[in-house]
């Protein structure tokens, strides 16, 4: 049973029209690239997003000074489960990618720079820290050498694009199958007429200093390693996520958030990734400071906090998952 979401037909084509205004950031224009396609459909048990991964926003110019790649079509094909459940413990997301937005970007908010250029170092790079210069334009989107444009933070084109932005949007779904929505959610997520407040994350940046053998000096948020997650602190929990009322689930549901900070995209799931978001090989940096190169790495740097496990190794290439049922 094939069931097509009849929603993302407004917001998949946008015509290329010269008269589109720029990106306030970089002044690039949507003529100059192909038409954003993307299909949501569910078959069986899963739901499946595939895409040639242009947006349907204007986006900064890219190549650019710091990001030195150019957006180009691909061909993204990812699954989810469609009726998401709990793991029994909670995955690191690593190096890949969080989940895919309505629009057929992926979300990738791990940023592939490390300390001394080197991910033994133990001190990766948070990038929309304010630190480190990655070429994002304003919606928090850069390019991969590969072509792919990826969301690290606030995909604001698309949020303008879906409007009514302080109300809980639904942006996209994670690699686990459960919704991710943008930063605006109940101010008590069980009462459905409660007023709209702003997410807050429960995560910040530690106090005192980075030990020896580090980058040295206070901890500033410029690397992942400078946060920490304080139960209760914000909205959210570990994962940045909570349960509540969303505008398709009165009843109430687990969901994602994305927010204004850190870690703006999370960085844990709730339930099981599913494989085909984590086949493409991982990337470090030829140089801190630049944005990600082709080099690949397999290591995640990031320590894990008790009850977490690791994504799985798997193949390479995004979309290898096993047949889809017959239609």
């Amino acid at each position: 049973m094939r069931i097509a979401f009849s929603l993302l037909v407004i917001i998949s084509f946008i015509p290329g029209a010269s008269a589109q205004p720029a990106d306030k950031k970089y002044g690039s224009k949507l003529s100059k690239r192909p038409r954003n396609s993307v299909e949501i459909t569910i078959e069986g048990d899963y739901r499946y997003v595939t895409s040639n991964g242009i947006p349907n926003h204007l986006t900064g110019r890219f190549p650019n000074r710091n990001n030195p790649n150019s957006i180009s079509e691909q061909k993204l094909e990812f699954r989810m489960l469609a009726k998401p459940v709990a793991a029994k413990q909670i995955t690191m997301i690593g190096m890949y990618p969080f989940g895919v937005a309505l629009n057929g970007v992926p979300f990738e908010p791990a940023a592939a720079e490390f300390w001394k250029r080197d991910w033994r170092s133990g001190w990766q790079y948070e990038a929309l820290s304010g630190k480190i210069n990655l070429g994002l334009d304003s919606s928090n989107a850069h390019v991969q050498p590969t072509g792919m444009y990826h969301y690290h933070g606030m995909p604001e084109g698309l949020i303008s694009k879906l409007g009514r932005r302080r109300k809980a949007i639904l942006l996209g779904y994670a690699a686990d199958g459960f919704q991710i929505y943008s930063q605006y959610c109940l101010t008590d997520p069980l009462v459905a007429n409660s007023k709209i407040k702003k997410m807050g994350s429960s995560c910040r940046v530690k106090s005192g200093k980075r030990s020896d053998g580090s980058p040295g000096g206070k901890f500033d948020g410029t690397f992942l390693q400078d946060y920490e997650f304080v139960q209760g602190l914000g909205d959210l929990d570990l994962c940045n996520g909570h349960f509540g009322i969303v505008p398709n689930s009165p009843a109430g549901v687990y969901h994602y958030h994305i927010t204004e900070t850190y870690p703006f995209i999370p960085r844990f799931f709730l339930g099981t990734p599913d494989s085909s978001f984590m086949t493409r090989p991982q990337q470090t940096t030829a140089a801190a400071g630049n944005t990600e190169s082709d080099q690949k790495v397999t290591p995640d740097i990031s320590q894990p906090s008790p009850g977490t496990r690791r994504p799985p190794s798997l193949g390479r290439g995004p979309g290898r998952f096993p047949p889809r049922p017959p239609r």
